[in-house]
């Protein structure tokens, strides 16, 4: 992973999933922390879990944090 936040989960959409990007590039629609963590793991991370994801400094959370999924 380049950059210094290279995980960007961006706002909610109306069906509550969540684009995600690793490293600018689109890995797919997350509907909960445990998409998240497969998506980092994919990316690398191996042996991350949702704490994991839910405090890293690598996560930019768009629009609203790690515990909004739905409208």
């Amino acid at each position: 992973m380049a950059t210094d936040q290279p995980v960007v989960i961006y706002p909610p959409a109306q069906d509550g999933g969540r684009r995600v990007r690793i490293d600018g590039h689109f890995v797919g629609i997350a509907y909960g922390l445990l998409d998240v963590v497969a998506f980092v793991q994919e990316a690398g991370l191996q042996g991350w879990d949702e704490m994991d994801v839910v405090r890293s400094s690598l996560i930019e959370w768009r629009g609203a944090g790690p515990d909004a999924w739905a409208h």
